[in-house]
């Protein structure tokens, strides 16, 4: 994924009406802000735009791990562990955290 323009928009100047064509900002309207912010920057929208892709990278982890876990039927697991006095469903998540670690 890759943030563009619009998300940048949005996180820098929440609740605010806009719109962009050819990545500018071609209309920009106030009245539902409580706040008074100003129309970003091109600078700052760029920065933004970077900020928001670390943020992404930084979660790819989570992305992964996420994907792994819901492939498991875990309360299954947890209860065949409980019933069985194994550790599957531990082992299997220590697994998928060693495999895709923070």
């Amino acid at each position: 994924m890759r943030p563009d323009i619009f998300e940048a928009i949005r996180s820098l100047a929440p609740n605010t009406v806009f719109s962009i064509d050819n990545n500018a900002i071609v209309s920009w309207d106030m009245s539902e802000v409580k706040s008074n912010i100003t129309q970003p920057t091109a600078l700052q929208i760029s920065n933004e735009v970077t900020r928001l892709q670390a943020v992404y990278d930084g979660q790819a982890y989570a992305r992964s791990r996420k994907a792994k876990y819901d492939l498991l039927n875990q309360d299954e697991m947890r209860f065949d562990d409980q019933v069985n006095s194994t550790t599957t469903w531990v082992d299997a998540i220590n697994a998928i955290k060693a495999a895709h670690p923070k």
